[in-house]
């Protein structure tokens, strides 16, 4: 959701995923999917931004929460949230696997038409 102000004061919370055009008449004015309007306090470019920030964060909280579940974080994560650097790192080969790579033995091993039962 994203914070707006319409043009009485009163703050409202939109969905931006909902929003069907955003348009300056000089005041903006929301139209969102189902044909509700809003007139809005903040510029074209303000709720522009605010959806901009507001899909980054999604992104950014999915990344987060991928990275605890799987335990192995990137250095960009980590810097993000201020991970000392003597958490755990995990190396990731490409598909090759180089030259002088170990044999890999997975303990876990499937067949064909496994997934799923």
């Amino acid at each position: 959701m994203i914070s707006l102000t319409r043009l009485n004061g009163e703050r409202i919370a939109v969905n931006p995923e909902l929003i069907e055009r955003a348009e300056e008449t000089p005041d903006t004015v929301l139209t969102l999917v189902n044909g509700t309007k809003y007139v809005v306090h903040e510029s074209l470019d303000d709720v522009i931004e605010l959806f901009r920030l507001h899909r980054a964060s999604i992104l950014a909280l999915a990344q987060d929460l991928t990275v605890r579940a799987s335990g192995v974080m990137t250095v960009e994560a980590a810097t993000r949230l201020g991970v000392e650097p003597t958490a755990r790192l995990q190396l990731v080969r490409g598909e090759d696997g180089g030259a002088d790579a170990p044999e890999h033995h997975d303990p876990h091993p499937h067949t064909p038409g496994e997934a799923g039962r």
